[in-house]
């Protein structure tokens, strides 16, 4: 997986670039890779009331949703403020996780955490949202419209 890896963090930190952050500086870029290998990716999008604020995590899940695509295996997730030296390991919010776990298995979901291409960890869903509350929780299978 190592260099699909690298290819979807890359993707990430081009996401990133597009950030719109006017007000907290804190660029954050993802990269969704789809159960068919596609790669779908979002960037944080704030806003002056602060609550409509969408984060790059959701941003990449609604993108792909609204296009059909319900099937997702991992995401690359990076962040930092906008002249950092260095980008820091940057976690999914609680809202994001849920998104995650709405449509991914949390067992096998895996969640790039990432500086750079070389420079990453990697949890899965169940790990950053232990005892998550799902489709499953309501007698329902994974999304699938």
């Amino acid at each position: 997986m190592m260099d699909y890896d690298k290819k979807l963090i890359a993707a990430a930190l081009e996401a990133r670039r597009v950030s719109y952050s006017p007000y907290s500086h804190f660029q954050v870029g993802a990269a969704l890779l789809t159960g068919d290998g596609r790669i779908v990716t979002g960037c944080n999008i704030e806003n002056a009331g602060y609550s409509p604020t969408n984060c790059a995590e959701r941003t990449a899940f609604f993108k792909a949703v609204s296009e059909g695509i319900y099937d997702f295996s991992a995401i690359a997730i990076v962040g930092g403020a906008r002249e950092a030296a260095q980008l820091e390991l940057c976690a999914p919010c609680g809202v994001c996780r849920q998104v995650m776990m709405e449509f991914c298995d949390p067992k096998t979901f895996r969640i790039l955490l990432a500086r750079s291409e070389e420079d990453y960890q990697e949890f899965t869903l169940e790990q950053l949202l232990p005892m998550g509350f799902g489709p499953g929780n309501l007698g329902k299978e994974r999304a699938q419209p």
